[in-house]
């Protein structure tokens, strides 16, 4: 049978001390005996408590390698032979805590992943945490669920789930220069494209969008290099151009690279060929015939080939991001290729033009530029020099012919588009950041980095 005692306080005769006043203390049962605190009951604590503890420490070390845990208690997890993946409580009420510690201080080398397994860690639902620092203890407290499970201490200071998010891209090569001799354009910088399903160079369409495999959490390092463009070349040389240089954006493990634009070919010099690239040259007014040079698939075109009715031979032009390079006419030389268009930075704006091929011996016209940054082959068989591609546009160079110039490529551009709330505003090389709505847009016309 049981008994209840109600009263209000219970005092020693003298009012000072708890029912035992040799002792000053109050007893509670006997040893063995279990003390019950009702549902729905609080147990205040106006003065000093000891001897509580909310956390029981296991005795047993842990050493498998999977273990399954349990709220209100602490775990010695020795790594020694073997990583440890931590699988949580796949229900848990706010407060309740575990503690996992390195036991022999070997995490560095076999790392303690916590499976969360259904549950939230700092407010995220993946990736798994993982702790690798030797000598860590995680102090893990369940918070609601909102944020989850968060480390009370864990001798971090890092978001242990980062979030990993794709950037969204455009890398534009350098494009490559002008022959000069008759010469044919140069082709435009290799164009690629992840934005907003908009056209990557050579009638492609935009890569997956953004491209998967191209991501990234706090801390990385997403490193850009810009194309430049093919020198020209100055007479009395007759010869054909220089190729552009690859620009490329990387992750550290991946890399989306746009190939430099082929060089326009000459009818002399050695070697005289116009040459692929991101978009290809255009063939130079000459005997042989010469045909256009190719583009490289999803970035760019081919550029024109040669007409060979006498007496102008007027060369081709440079292939474009968006088109092919026109073929020369017996009174003409041939247009640069068009470029692409895009939104990427917020407003459109063309890129990847070829350039012009030269108009012959009969003073015929050279080609124009393609639209977008192409240069425009030189004005006559014997005169001005050819336009220069455009700067930061991956544009072809026009066409040159003695003792005018060929036209340099124009250099390559690389722009991303990262979320607002994820920029971290490191970077280096001074790219120029403008804000899109919740987006910030860096555009990258020399070489640096940015770090999320």
């Amino acid at each position: 049978m049981s008994s209840i005692i109600k009263v209000n306080t219970v005092q020693d005769t003298d009012g000072n001390n708890i029912i035992n006043e040799n002792a000053n203390t109050i007893t509670i049962g006997a040893s063995g005996d279990t003390i019950s605190i009702p549902s729905g009951a609080t147990l205040a604590n106006n003065g000093t408590a000891t001897g509580f503890s909310a956390i029981a420490w296991q005795s047993s070390i842990v050493t498998a390698a999977t273990i399954t845990v349990v709220a209100g208690r602490g775990y010695w997890l020795d790594t020694s032979s073997n990583a440890i993946t931590v699988t949580l409580p796949a229900s848990a009420s706010v407060g309740d805590q575990i503690i996992l510690t390195d036991y022999a201080r070997n995490w560095g080398s076999n790392a303690v992943t916590l499976n969360q397994n259904g549950l939230k860690f700092q407010g995220n639902t993946s990736p798994n945490p993982v702790y690798n620092t030797n000598g860590q203890s995680v102090d893990l407290v369940y918070s609601g669920a909102t944020k989850g499970w968060i480390p009370n201490s864990d001798d971090d200071v890092t978001n242990e789930t980062p979030q990993a998010f794709n950037l969204e891209y455009l890398v534009i090569a350098g494009g490559g220069s002008g022959g000069n001799d008759r010469g044919g354009g140069g082709g435009a910088g290799g164009y690629r494209n992840s934005y907003n399903s908009e056209s990557s160079g050579g009638g492609g369409s935009a890569e997956s969008t953004p491209y998967t495999s191209l991501s990234g959490g706090a801390g990385t390092t997403f490193t850009v290099t810009i194309g430049g463009g093919g020198s020209q070349i100055s007479s009395p040389t007759a010869r054909r151009g220089n190729n552009g240089t690859d620009s490329t954006l990387t992750n550290g493990s991946t890399a989306i690279t746009s190939s430099g634009g082929g060089a326009g070919g000459s009818q002399a010099g050695s070697p005289n060929d116009p040459t692929s690239g991101g978009s290809g040259g255009g063939a130079g007014g000459s005997a042989p015939v010469q045909g256009g040079a190719a583009g490289t698939a999803n970035q760019g075109f081919a550029g024109g080939g040669e007409n060979t009715s006498a007496p102008a031979y007027g060369a081709g032009g440079g292939g474009g991001a968006g088109a092919v390079g026109a073929t020369g006419t017996s009174s003409a030389g041939g247009a640069g290729g068009t470029g692409v268009a895009s939104t990427i930075t917020g407003s459109s704006v063309t890129r990847g033009g070829g350039g012009g091929g030269n108009g012959g011996d009969s003073d015929g016209p050279s080609g124009a530029g393609g639209a977008g940054g192409g240069g425009a082959g030189n004005p006559g068989p014997a005169g001005s020099n050819g336009v220069a591609g455009t700067a930061n546009t991956g544009g072809g160079g026009g066409s040159g012919h003695p003792p005018g110039n060929s036209g340099a490529g124009g250099s390559g551009v690389v722009i991303i588009r990262v979320p607002a709330s994820d920029f971290s505003g490191t970077t280096t090389g001074s790219p120029t950041v403008t804000d899109d709505g919740s987006t910030k847009v860096l555009t990258f016309t020399g070489s640096g980095t940015y770090v999320l």
